[in-house]
C-alpha cells in the first residue's frame, strides 16, 4: 500500500483538479459568512424577529461543525469520491431549497442539511489536494486552497450585502447554483480515488456512540459560543447547561474513541506531537483571522458611520495582498521548513495586531483604515500553508482524510470562538472604560466642568435656551464618552490578539522540522 501511495498519479493534470475542489470549499466557505449582513432582511420577509433569525447562522454552524472531524471515517466508509460529490450535490440541493424557504423553520431546517453537506467540502478538498500533488508541491497546492479559506470570509459579507441590497437575500443562496452544478459535473469528470481508497472492500462498521457523542459536544459548544454573550455567560442557567453538556460529551468521546479499532474521530492522531500542536495553530488562526474580520467593520460602521460596502472595500485590499502571497509562501514551502515561515507569520500577526492598538482611531480616513487591515492581515498569508503541512509531517498517506478534517474542524471552532471572544471583550471593555470616564463627567472634576459650560454656551449661541442647552450638553458628553470607552475596548482587544500572536509565534520553534524536498518527511536536525 506505501508502494502505491508512491507511484500512484492521477490520470488529469493535478492543477486542474486543484482548480475544481478549490471552488467548491470556496463556495462552503463563502457560505459560512455570506448571510451575517442579510438577516434583518430575512427576518422581516420570513416574520420572524432578530433573535430568531440568527438561527440561520447557528444551525449551519453547528452541523457543519459535527461534520468536519469525521469526514475521514466518512470517506473511507463510501469512497472520498462519492462522499465529496455526494456533499456537493447536497449542498447545492439545499442551496436551492433555502432560497425558495417560504418560513424560517424550514429554512433552518435546510440549512442544517446544508452545513452537514458543506462540512464534507473543505477537508476533502484539502485530503484530495494532498494526494494529487506529491509531497514536495504540497505546498504550492494547499496554497491555492489556502486562498479560498483566507479570502473567501473577507468576500461574504460584502457580496451577501451587495445581493441583498439590490436583488434579494433569496439570491445569497441562488448564487450556489451554478457553481454548485458545475464543480459536480467536473469532480465526476476529473477527480479519482487513490489506490489505498479503490481497494477497500471490507465494510465499516457504525459507531452510533461516538456520532451521538460527537453531536452533542460540538452541538453544545457552538450554541454556547452563539449565545453566551447575548445570555451573559455563566450568568445563565441555560449556558452553564450546555458548558456542562459540551464538556461532558467531549470527554466521553476521547475516552470512548481511544478504544475503538475505527473511531469516527481519530483522537490517537493527537500522539504526534506535530499534528497535535498543527491543530492548536489552526484553531489560533482561526481565532485571530476571524477575530480581526469582525472588529474591523464593526469599528468602521457604528463608530465612523461607514456603510456595509464601504466598510467591505476597506477589508478587500487586505484580501488582495493574500491572494498574492500564497502563491510566493507555496513557493517558500519547497525551500524553507514549514516552522520558520509560520514563525515569520505569527511576528507578523503580532505586529499587525500590536500596530492596530497605536493607529486605530476615530480620525483615519479611508486609505489609512485599508492600510492598518492590510498591516493586520499581512502575516495570515505566510500561516496556513505551512501549519497545514505541519499537520501532515510524519503521517501516512491512509490518513490524509483525518487529517484533513480535524485540522478544518479546528479552524472552523476557532473562528466560532473568535468571533464570540471579540464580542464579549469589547462589550465588557467597554463597559469597563465607560466606568473609569463616569469618574471624571462630575461637576468636581474641573476639566469636565470646563468643556460643559463651554459647550453649553455654544448651543446656547446657536439659539438654544439655557435649560435645552444644558440637555443637550449632557446627552453629546455623555455620547462622546461611549465612542471613546468604545475605542478603547477595540485598542485593548487588539492587544489581546498581539499577546497570542506572540505566544503562537513562540510555540512555532517546537514544530518539527519538514524536509522541503521531501514534504511530509521530518528533516534531520
Amino acid at each position: 500500500m506505501a508502494d502505491d501511495a508512491e507511484v500512484w498519479k492521477p490520470k488529469f493534470n493535478p492543477w486542474a483538479i486543484a482548480v475544481v475542489v478549490a471552488l467548491a470549499a470556496f463556495m462552503e466557505v463563502l457560505d459560512t459568512s455570506i448571510a451575517n449582513v442579510a438577516l434583518p432582511h430575512l427576518a422581516g420577509d420570513l416574520g420572524a424577529s432578530n433573535d430568531e433569525s440568527t438561527w440561520v447562522l447557528t444551525s449551519y454552524l453547528v452541523s457543519n461543525a459535527i461534520v468536519l472531524p469525521i469526514t475521514g471515517w466518512l470517506a473511507s466508509a463510501f469512497g472520498r469520491k462519492r462522499f465529496f460529490m455526494v456533499c456537493i450535490f447536497l449542498f447545492t440541493l439545499t442551496s436551492l431549497l433555502c432560497g425558495i424557504a417560504p418560513s424560517l423553520p424550514l429554512l433552518v431546517l435546510f440549512r442544517v442539511i446544508q452545513g452537514a453537506g458543506g462540512g464534507g467540502l473543505q477537508p476533502m478538498a484539502q485530503a484530495i489536494l494532498a494526494d494529487t500533488f506529491p509531497p514536495q508541491k504540497r505546498g504550492l497546492a494547499f496554497a491555492l486552497y489556502g486562498i479560498t479559506a483566507v479570502t473567501a470570509p473577507t468576500v461574504g459579507p460584502t457580496l451577501g450585502g451587495w445581493l441583498t441590497d439590490n436583488y434579494s437575500w433569496r439570491w445569497i443562496f441562488y448564487i450556489n447554483l451554478p457553481v454548485g452544478i458545475l464543480t459536480l459535473f467536473l469532480v465526476l469528470r476529473l477527480v479519482e480515488d487513490p489506490p489505498w481508497f479503490r481497494n477497500r472492500t471490507a465494510g465499516v462498521r457504525v459507531d452510533y456512540i461516538g456520532i451521538a457523542l460527537l453531536a452533542l459536544g460540538v452541538g453544545a459548544l457552538q450554541v454556547l459560543l452563539d449565545k453566551g454573550q447575548e445570555d451573559d455567560w455563566f450568568g445563565s442557567q441555560f449556558i452553564v447547561t450546555l458548558a456542562m453538556l459540551s464538556a461532558t460529551g467531549f470527554l466521553c468521546l476521547i475516552l470512548w474513541e481511544w478504544r475503538q479499532a475505527n473511531p469516527v474521530v481519530d483522537v490517537r492522531m493527537f500522539r504526534n506531537f506535530n499534528f497535535a500542536i498543527s491543530n492548536l495553530m489552526m484553531f489560533s488562526l482561526g481565532v485571530l483571522l476571524f477575530a480581526s474580520l469582525v472588529m474591523m467593520p464593526q469599528f468602521l460602521q457604528t463608530l465612523m458611520g461607514y456603510t456595509a460596502q464601504n466598510a467591505g472595500l476597506v477589508l478587500s485590499g487586505a484580501s488582495l495582498v493574500i491572494l498574492l502571497e500564497m502563491p510566493i509562501v507555496g513557493q517558500l514551502t519547497t525551500k524553507i521548513p514549514a516552522k520558520y515561515i509560520m514563525a515569520f507569520g505569527w511576528l507578523c500577526l503580532a505586529g499587525g495586531m500590536f500596530y492596530s492598538t497605536r493607529r486605530m482611531d476615530l480620525l483615519m480616513s479611508f486609505g489609512s483604515a485599508s492600510s492598518l487591515r492590510i498591516t493586520q492581515a499581512f502575516g495570515l498569508g505566510f500561516l496556513f500553508v505551512p501549519i497545514s503541512l505541519g499537520a501532515y509531517v510524519g503521517i501516512e498517506p491512509q490518513k490524509a482524510n483525518t487529517v484533513a478534517g480535524l485540522i478544518n474542524f479546528m479552524r472552523n471552532i476557532g473562528s466560532s470562538v473568535g468571533t464570540s471572544m471579540v464580542t464579549t471583550l469589547l462589550a465588557r471593555r467597554s463597559q469597563f472604560h465607560q466606568s473609569m470616564m463616569a469618574y471624571h463627567t462630575t461637576n468636581y472634576d474641573a476639566p469636565f466642568v470646563n468643556q460643559f459650560n463651554g459647550l453649553s454656551a455654544q448651543l446656547v449661541h446657536a439659539g438654544a435656551t439655557i435649560p435645552d442647552a444644558q440637555v443637550q450638553a449632557s446627552a453629546r458628553a455623555y455620547q462622546a464618552m461611549q465612542v471613546q470607552s468604545a475605542t478603547l475596548a477595540y485598542v485593548d482587544t487588539f492587544m489581546v490578539l498581539a499577546v497570542a500572536a506572540i505566544a503562537m509565534f513562540a510555540l512555532s520553534f517546537l514544530v518539527k522540522s519538514n524536509d522541503p524536498a521531501a514534504g511530509g518527511a521530518v528533516a534531520v536536525e
